[in-house]
């Protein structure tokens, strides 16, 4: 994330987190992209549900007779 793209309201946010965290701007910037690149690979999708009661009682009721 570059510091010049953002508008001037997530500018202001990214300035608060960073100075929360102890950090400039630029280097708060650094780690946020960081732990987002790896966010997506240390997460997996969620095993699909089978469909609960309502939905397969509504289900046989729209099956044709």
């Amino acid at each position: 994330m570059d510091a010049s793209k953002l508008t001037a309201g997530q500018r202001a946010y990214e300035e608060k987190r960073a100075k929360k965290a102890g950090l400039s701007l630029d280097a708060w910037l650094r780690d946020k992209a960081r732990r987002e690149a790896a966010a997506p690979a240390a997460a997996k999708p969620a095993p699909a549900k089978p469909p609960g009661f309502f939905a397969r009682l509504m289900e046989k009721a729209n099956k044709p007779l």
